[in-house]
């Protein structure tokens, strides 16, 4: 152990606040019922009128009050103690010093006779239950004032219940977002709309003199990361009006009818600073379906978004609030939210295409030094499916690696780090694999590679590892398409299928054994079989059917939610032998394919056990090198064509 660990941990943590607090609230609840006791029972002995009677005849007593109801004085000690109980007795004091007795009156006609007859000393007086109330009820009230008033200044105190119905919107205005259209790229069409939003906020006179009326609402649909919540604060900027965001799980509480009180006052403050815009978002914490599932519907959940329903269309559409939310999940979403008059206008945002992930790099690199050698064309080509949270993280990535190998600029080798690590994960080169593993991989990640650069529909391989990164991955085998696709014919999907389980196939090659390294591509593979099966209609037995899943509805209560349960018996037998036709097919295909060229298979191993590392020219001038005099078997691929080659003889010349 380091003396920095000893002193670490022989030091003494200050006490923390809530540690304190509970300290006092403790002495404080003591504190009363010592008073409690103090004040109830005094410092008078309670006696019987018969020990008092014989106490007044002995002389005992002195310095007597007599009320109506009350009768309390002092016993001479010792000798009163005689006299008394032993209960009583052990309870007064017996040092010789007066003790305080009390007891109840009764009607008796002669105790003044009595007492005058004894010699002692007597005065009247009045009930009265004030200084008794005043210690035991006031006192501890102030008490709990002052604490009450302590914990107020730490935590909020009564503020946090008084305020606990009013909205916690956040107010921005032009000057505080700092982020306008310009800063917002790759999705031209959704600014376009939002833009008449603004005009009509600038100037609602030129819409209202021709009769038309501006959406209530605005709902913002698209992927996580794409700028949902980017484009808002955007339009805030543009607009220059008051802008109320808040999020849509703020309006729920611990407390029944909190949301619902939110909500209507987030929308009376949105009235008084008309015109302005109120944006939710993740609106489908709030306006999910009603009644699905087992549970009940009516909760707290359900009674926010009714009142949000209600105050949507308690103002005019030309009021001046517009009401904007955007979610990624809009298939939960009540559809009374959806119909026109309430959210009337819905802009979905896509995934950018290519040209649109080129714009939001270059917004994004604009306060980055890079090198010459930076090509966003071929940057925005290597991250298809990327969305605008994903580019910006690799455009940051790049600058740390950059940064940390104490460059200059950003070069293409820190985004090519960057990228690799977006898609699949931090490299691990501390993972210690055996000699055999290692080889396993290598040949896995051979057999992807040389599948897929003989199929004519796959996209080119870009680069090949066996270095392990992220969780899970041990290698892989990077495909880059070359143009952004929206439509997939069968022949595409069959050699898709083909590069999946070139992995699994050199394995079964080289080793006659086979690996758990090929879990996720089965699962892919059989993922794209089904789907060809069940809703693409690529299947001669199965038809035109499209054969939809349970899982897919939210609709369906959770008894319903298990698969095959929306078709027969028969069917569901069927698209399971069908879907394993196709991956049966597959797999003899991908054996043609490495069988007869298991020279090229070799050689790619042999290279990755040895540089870790293959690029796409590297990867092509070995295929070209043991292959280009060689034809394809019969049949392979789905297409029977081969994306590398047109291998002539002149190629293979020097």
């Amino acid at each position: 152990m380091t003396s920095t660990q000893r002193s670490s941990r022989g030091a003494r943590k200050p006490p923390r606040w809530s540690d304190l607090a509970g300290a006092a609230v403790t002495m404080f609840f003591v504190a009363i019922m010592v008073l409690q006791f103090l004040t109830l029972r005094g410092l008078a002995t309670e006696i019987a009128y018969s020990d008092f009677q014989q106490l007044v005849t002995a002389r005992l007593v002195t310095d007597l009050e007599i009320t109506p109801t009350r009768i309390s004085g002092a016993l001479k000690m010792p000798g009163a103690t005689s006299l008394l109980p032993a209960s009583d007795a052990l309870a007064v004091n017996n040092d010789g010093e007066p003790w305080r007795f009390t007891t109840v009156r009764v009607a008796d006609d002669r105790l003044a006779d009595t007492l005058a007859a004894a010699g002692i000393r007597y005065s009247g007086g009045f009930d009265s239950a004030w200084p008794g109330m005043l210690l035991s009820w006031a006192l501890p009230l102030l008490m709990l004032f002052a604490a009450w008033n302590l914990l107020s200044r730490r935590s909020g105190g009564l503020q946090q219940y008084t305020k606990i119905g009013r909205g916690n919107a956040h107010i921005l205005v032009q000057n505080e977002t700092g982020i306008s259209f310009d800063d917002i790229a790759g999705i031209d069409e959704a600014k376009a709309e939002l833009r008449q939003i603004v005009a009509f906020l600038q100037d609602a006179e030129r819409y209202r003199r021709l009769g038309g009326k501006i959406p209530k609402g605005v709902l913002i649909v698209g992927a996580p990361g794409t700028g949902k919540t980017l484009l808002a604060k955007a339009v805030a900027g543009e607009a220059g009006v008051p802008f109320y965001s808040v999020s849509g799980a703020a309006f729920v509480e611990m407390f029944v009818g909190v949301g619902a009180a939110r909500v209507r006052d987030l929308f009376e403050q949105a009235q008084a600073e008309a015109p302005c815009i109120v944006f939710i978002d993740e609106l489908d914490a709030l306006g999910k379906v009603r009644g699905v599932g087992l549970t009940s519907g009516n909760d707290e959940r359900e009674q926010t978004l009714n009142q949000l329903l209600i105050e949507m269309d308690g103002f005019k559409s030309n009021s001046g609030v517009i009401i904007m939310a955007a979610t990624n999940r809009p298939e939960t979403l009540d559809p009374a939210l959806l119909r026109p008059g309430r959210f009337d206008r819905h802009i979905a945002i896509d995934r950018p295409d290519l040209n649109g992930r080129r714009q939001i790099l270059a917004v994004h690199t604009r306060h980055v030094k890079l090198a010459a050698d930076i090509d966003l064309n071929e940057l925005a080509s290597r991250t298809p499916g990327f969305v605008g949270a994903d580019l910006a993280n690799v455009v940051n990535e790049a600058a740390l690696h950059a940064a940390e190998a104490d460059k200059q600029a950003v070069d293409m080798a820190d985004f090519d780090e960057a990228i690799d690590r977006a898609m699949t994960g931090m490299e691990r080169k501390s993972r210690v694999m055996n000699a055999q593993e290692k080889t396993t991989i290598a040949y896995h990640e051979a057999g992807h590679a040389l599948v897929a650069q003989f199929r004519a529909h796959c996209d080119p391989v870009k680069k090949v590892s066996i270095i392990p990164r992220g969780v899970a991955a041990l290698g892989y085998t990077q495909q880059v398409p070359t143009e952004d696709r929206y439509l997939l014919r069968e022949s595409e999907l069959l050699d898709r299928l083909d590069a999946l389980l070139g992995g699994r196939v050199a394995e079964e090659l080289v080793f006659g054994d086979v690996s758990t390294g090929a879990e996720n591509d089965l699962d892919r593979a059989t993922a794209i079989a089904r789907h060809m099966v069940t809703r693409y209609g690529m299947s001669r037995r199965t038809g035109l059917l499209t054969i939809g899943d349970s899982t897919d509805q939210p609709s369906m209560s959770g008894l319903d939610r298990w698969r095959g349960s929306l078709c027969s018996d028969d069917t569901a037998r069927l698209i399971d032998e069908e879907t394993r036709r196709l991956l049966d097919d597959a797999h003899a295909r991908v054996t043609a394919t490495l069988s007869g060229r298991r020279a090229t298979l070799e050689r790619i191993a042999g290279l990755l056990l040895e540089r870790e590392v293959l690029d796409r020219d590297m990867l092509r001038k070995v295929i070209d090198d043991a292959n280009c005099a060689l034809t394809p078997p019969a049949g392979e691929g789905a297409g029977a064509q081969i994306e590398a080659g047109q291998h002539d003889e002149t190629s293979c010349e020097g």
